[in-house]
């Protein structure tokens, strides 16, 4: 389990996270959304260690991560950004080479190579290893991102934004393989997330930050209901059930009555 207890962040006098509580279990997927500039990313640099928060602590499997070296925290979390680098000359195929770096002392070994070559398979990417990183399309791009996650062979993927700029086939696509991922391999996938209707979809729990703060958590029925849309987002919506998914479709602003905290179990 990956756990997050009493955390705290903030630059100066500016606090972006407080005291958030969150659990994530292996053969789970748990999305993040709120508002823009509500500490989605924030959370889950900390929890990658990217920054250190100002309080409270990152467990993973019983082990503090402030107390990991940076290679056994690797070994522990994947990690993918919410957009590549805009010039990375690199081919495909070393792309996801470099998710083996926790496991590479001198140079690759055999093994490195073949764990690569099976992603690359098993993701479709095979017909394009040898191209240039930067000559792909962005859905192309994040799908090499997530292969160089999946190839650090880590318990735990969070992802910022993972579906960002992508259009809605590749948005599917990119959604349907971590889906497939968590469930086949008891891996655990931690999504910060915008689009609320997709976040439903694939997610077993969804975790509602509002200013900082956990505003309301629980099974996307429990999360997505138009009082947290309104008090949250600020607008009025109708939710219907798809596939036995809630649907959010907003509707128009909302005026402020006040914000009233929720959680469920």
């Amino acid at each position: 389990m990956l756990s997050v207890d009493g955390l705290f962040f903030g630059y100066k006098n500016t606090t972006i996270l407080k005291n958030l509580e969150i659990e994530l279990h292996q053969g789970e997927i748990l999305s993040i959304v709120g508002p823009n500039g509500t500490g989605k990313t924030t959370l889950l640099k900390c929890i990658t260690g990217i920054i250190k928060p100002n309080k409270g602590t990152v467990m993973i499997d019983g082990r503090d991560t402030s107390r990991m070296s940076r290679m056994a925290h690797a070994k522990c979390v994947g990690y993918v950004p919410q957009s590549s680098p805009s010039k990375f000359p690199i081919t495909v195929f070393d792309a996801v080479l470099m998710g083996r770096r926790p496991y590479i002392t001198w140079k690759p070994s055999e093994k490195d190579l073949e764990t690569v070559a099976d992603i690359l398979k098993s993701m479709d990417l095979e017909d394009i290893a040898l191209r240039d990183f930067d000559q792909l399309s962005g859905g192309q791009k994040q799908k090499v991102l997530l292969a160089r996650a999946v190839a650090q062979d880590t318990d735990y993927l969070l992802l910022d934004e993972p579906t960002s700029n992508l259009d809605l086939k590749h948005q599917m696509e990119v959604l349907e393989m971590i889906s497939s991922m968590v469930k086949t391999n008891s891996v655990a996938a931690m999504l910060a997330m915008h689009d609320l209707n997709l976040a439903s979809r694939f997610s077993d729990r969804m975790v509602m930050l509002n200013a900082g703060e956990i505003f309301c958590s629980g099974e996307p029925q429990q999360v997505m209901t138009i009082e947290n849309i309104r008090s949250v987002y600020g607008v009025e919506a109708t939710i219907s059930q798809a596939n036995g998914h809630p649907y959010i479709l907003p509707t128009g602003p909302a005026g402020h009555s006040g914000i009233k905290k929720c959680f469920s179990s």
